[in-house]
């Protein structure tokens, strides 16, 4: 028996690591019984369990079956994922304390998800992701599956009056949500990103009904073709400017369509509206740019990944436009997403054109201009003016009141702080990139802003 074998039969199949934390599932198995208050209590003393009596316990915790990341550990060697999963677990049951049969799902799909994900990738091996070379097919359907099933059992548990028909589809696009985040190249640990981005998404999917649906049916299909002929041409556009790159504008223009399904013409517009103020504010002062190194690779083009992160979570929240009844509380969350990608995008382009100093945003201290988290005067101005200019748009357009215009300058203002906080701490480390930060940044606006209006 070779040496390899015998490591082979003596390692096991799964780590103290997920013991530890499919363990903690057993508390979603009580929320039936429980407050949120208990439920929130629960989570807190897992907190405190974890992170003062674990370390003193005789247990491998350096498994890699439950984090995709090399994340960082305490002063007492405990990974910091041990610590961050009660802390999302209580996020969860507090964001979503009279939905908590959301909150049981995205906790099912972190706990079982994942851990399945790390014994297949690492048992059966096989294709590697074409986005993460780490991960294997086999750990991303694994992942899915397990996700799946935990989420959809535990959330009939929770609430055994919601439709099985709604809920197994549901809980597997959310599971295999969790398996792309999980799988994401990025220096965050997935004990935090994928129950925050599942639960997000989830409780969304339950707005959904067929009847909102059906009463927009009679207006989708002349919106479709004209979604496809605007969009293709204002794809072939972008690629003549040079505004956009192939991928840029392949996946623009299916994300455009999407838009412009939301509300015809008028979503759309703000669309139009972003892009029109990004490319300007790039093209300004660009030679003044490239001379300090600070320009836009590609004379400024935008590939998918600029794409995904300033428009995906709004092409997001067109579709629930018109598949809820919450058509007003997801027309605010576009306008703050779109809002937040201009202002944000707006702020990059003219602070690194006019301003000769900037400031770390989380300790003022001066950096070079360019510098990720960096803030300047100039650059918050104009950000805060193209902002405010496609919150006004989205206003005139009838797409929302004047309160509801107010609430997205807002959660747009606080997505465009949460974005330079997240550069300023996680991208100048290289923990992410740049394209991840715009995507929490515009996501962060639209849920504020979804939140707040449903209230």
């Amino acid at each position: 028996m070779s040496t390899a074998f015998s490591a082979d039969i003596r390692r096991p199949w799964v780590s103290s690591r997920w013991i530890v934390q499919v363990s903690m599932l057993g508390l979603a198995f009580l929320l039936p019984f429980l407050t949120w208050q208990q439920a929130a209590g629960g989570a807190v003393l897992a907190l405190l369990f974890n992170r003062f009596a674990l370390p003193h316990l005789d247990l491998d915790l350096r498994g890699a079956l439950i984090s995709s990341t090399a994340a960082p550990a305490t002063e007492d060697g405990l990974p910091s994922g041990i610590v961050l999963y009660p802390v999302s677990v209580l996020l969860l049951i507090l964001i979503y304390r009279h939905h908590l049969e959301v909150a049981a799902g995205a906790w099912a799909i972190t706990a079982l998800g994942d851990g399945a994900a790390g014994v297949a990738g690492e048992r059966l091996g096989g294709r590697s992701l074409p986005w993460n070379p780490q991960k294997t097919w086999a750990g991303f359907l694994a992942f899915g599956l397990a996700g799946a099933t935990g989420a959809g059992v535990l959330a009939l548990w929770v609430n055994p009056t919601l439709p099985t028909g709604k809920v197994w589809p549901i809980s597997v696009l959310g599971a295999l949500l969790g398996a792309a985040v999980e799988s994401a190249p990025i220096g965050l640990d997935d004990n935090l990103t994928v129950p925050l981005v599942c639960g997000g998404f989830m409780f969304c999917a339950w707005l959904t009904t067929r009847s909102a649906l059906d009463s927009n049916l009679p207006y989708l299909g002349r919106r479709l073709v004209l979604a496809a002929a605007v969009n293709l041409m204002f794809a072939w556009i972008a690629l003549k400017l040079r505004t956009a790159s192939r991928s840029g504008a392949i996946l623009g223009f299916f994300l455009g369509g999407l838009v412009y399904l939301g509300y015809g013409w008028k979503s759309f517009l703000l669309l139009f509206a972003f892009f029109l103020l990004g490319s300007l504010a790039t093209r300004l002062g660009y030679a003044r740019k490239a001379a300090r190194g600070l320009a836009e690779r590609r004379g400024g083009a935008r590939s998918w990944r600029e794409a995904l992160a300033n428009v995906g979570p709004a092409a997001f929240f067109a579709v629930l436009v018109i598949t809820t009844h919450q058509e007003h509380a997801f027309l605010t969350a576009l306008i703050a997403a779109f809002a937040e990608a201009a202002g944000d995008t707006v702020s990059s382009e003219i602070g690194q054109w006019l301003s000769s100093r900037t400031y770390l945003i989380t300790t003022f201290r001066a950096v070079p201009v360019g510098e990720n988290g960096g803030v300047s005067l100039a650059g918050t101005a104009a950000g805060l003016g193209a902002s405010a200019l496609i919150v006004i748009l989205g206003w005139t357009l009838g797409l929302t009141t004047v309160s509801g215009g107010a609430l997205a300058l807002a959660a747009a203002i606080a997505g465009n702080l949460f974005d330079s906080l997240l550069g300023a701490t996680l991208e100048r480390p290289g923990l992410v990139t740049n394209g991840t930060v715009n995507f929490a940044g515009t996501a962060l606006a639209g849920a504020l802003a979804l939140a707040f209006t449903l209230r």
